[in-house]
């Protein structure tokens, strides 16, 4: 099956950290369809032996066990191809039709890896010049809008020149593996799915923590926060997934499906809640692995008076029958302790209790996303030797844990999150995209979090760099009598 991909924004970060180590590896590992052809787009005045060499230069910074051989990379470079394109001039759009005309691949695919402001422009042009064709895909990097009005505009704009099932909304957490092993762990196994729901569940939490700032991308990042950077889609994924209900079938629509429901039945705002369930922070100077590091303000790009948040915990129910009165929590930063994303299931404690067990000790279902990935089981068990404990009157229970490392399991049978998104888009597999009803529903809910935080003078709390966020985030979820895994 012949290929063109069309990649705006060839010469960007995500083209070279991402998308092209991504495309390699589907290439070494043989699961790049041949015929294939990856043009990159952009402003730059390069010739295809210059975007190559460019390429070649990008893949020093990316892992070594990524970076390919001059042999491979000369074998790989083939592919590479770039056209000079002004994503706001007409003309140069004829060009690109004319460039991916010469031959009809089987396949095209236009993925934007360009700013949101563009998405429509990018739309509105190739259908102008008749790219939005039948065997036409497009891909859209997040985020897609800033609240749900733009990204209504943004939808409608694309759904006007091609249909849903060619629109491809790219959440890679939903790609990683981790995250594919959270849907087998559920519905291909018996083991847990009847002890899915509030009987036998206390809480779940969903952490996603970045020891980085916010890197080259101050600008960006100021202008978006981490409410619409990670949880209004990578964490509301993440809750989506633990959630659901099991899926009639393996197809993409039953799975999204449920996925919608999930979002739909989330417990609405009130001023209450938004006052007390939600907190945000801002990450000050601090020191991490024992250097110092700037606060968020001092970071380049960001205003110095900013009240961008870089921190976001909450606390949400799903109003249903398996899951009412069931707290959620989610929690995302930029400068944490440490980088740490990792879905922690707590069980309730046993209805009686016939042993002596450490004072909080329950059984525990963590679910490492990165940078481990695996399953821990956090049991209780006899340890000592009770011989020699025959006149305790009880018994006591020492912590144990099953630990499942995938990446050991697994080895270089491991495929990476952009390597299997990218083939799935390639292959016109829609499972792991997100469709335009989820997307919507998602902004819907976030948007009073947004509204409240307009209006509310104080702005987000401090906390240093290093640290686990404001010690609020700690509070709210004390409140109910829990805390988070790492102070437990």
């Amino acid at each position: 099956m012949s290929f063109d991909l069309v990649l705006f924004g060839g010469t960007g970060d995500l083209a070279w950290r991402k998308l092209m180590p991504a495309l390699f590896q589907a290439f070494r590992h043989g699961s790049l369809p041949e015929g294939g052809r990856i043009l990159g787009v952009g402003r730059d005045d390069l010739s295809d032996d210059a975007y190559r060499a460019l390429i070649q230069s990008r893949f020093d910074h990316v892992d070594l066990a990524k970076r390919p051989s001059p042999e491979e990379f000369a074998r790989f470079a083939a592919l590479l191809h770039f056209v000079r394109m002004d994503l706001s001039q007409p003309a140069d759009y004829t060009r690109l039709a004319a460039a991916l005309n010469t031959r009809q691949a089987d396949t095209l695919v236009m993925y934007l890896a360009t700013a949101p402001a563009l998405f429509t422009t990018v739309c509105e042009q190739i259908a102008a010049v008749g790219l939005n064709q039948p065997r036409t895909r497009i891909v859209l990097e997040k985020p897609l809008g800033h609240d749900l009005a733009s990204n209504r505009a943004i939808n409608a704009a694309v759904c006007r020149v091609l249909d849903e099932r060619q629109v491809f909304r790219i959440d890679h957490y939903l790609g990683k593996p981790s995250v594919q092993n959270l849907f087998a762990l559920r519905f291909g196994n018996a083991l847990f799915e009847p002890l899915w729901r509030r009987e036998h569940i206390a809480n779940i939490q969903i952490t996603i923590a970045e020891d980085l700032g916010v890197e080259k991308r101050g600008a960006f990042y100021d202008s978006t926060g981490a409410l619409r950077d990670m949880v209004q889609n990578h964490a509301l994924q993440l809750l989506c997934a633990i959630g659901m209900e099991p899926p009639i079938n393996a197809h993409a629509d039953a799975i999204r499906d449920e996925k919608l429901k999930v979002l739909r039945s989330l417990k609405a705002w009130t001023p209450q809640s938004l006052a007390q369930d939600v907190i945000r922070g801002q990450y000050t100077a601090g020191t991490l692995g024992g250097a110092a590091v700037p606060g968020y303000r001092d970071e380049p790009g960001v205003h110095p008076q900013t009240a961008t948040e870089t921190f976001v915990a909450l606390r949400t129910e799903i109003a249903n029958w398996r899951w009412a009165g069931v707290p959620f929590y989610l929690r995302t930063g930029k400068r944490l302790a440490g980088r740490d994303a990792r879905i922690v299931v707590n069980f309730r404690a046993t209805p009686h209790a016939i042993f002596n067990a450490p004072n909080g000790a329950v059984n525990r279902l963590v679910i490492h996303l990165q940078p481990k990935d695996g399953l821990e089981l956090h049991l209780l068990a006899q340890g000592a030797d009770t011989r020699r404990n025959h006149q305790a009157k009880v018994q006591t229970l020492s912590p144990v844990q099953l630990d499942l490392d995938f990446d050991t399991r697994f080895g270089a049978e491991r495929v990476g999150a952009y390597e299997r998104l990218l083939l799935d888009v390639i292959d016109g597999r829609l499972n792991l995209f997100v469709r335009s009803d989820e997307q919507e529903e998602a902004w819907r809910w976030i948007g009073p979090i947004l509204d409240a935080w307009q209006a509310d003078p104080n702005g987000p709390r401090p906390y240093a760099a290093g640290s686990w966020g404001p010690s609020a985030s700690s509070a709210m979820i004390a409140r109910d009598g829990y805390c988070w895994s790492e102070e437990c």
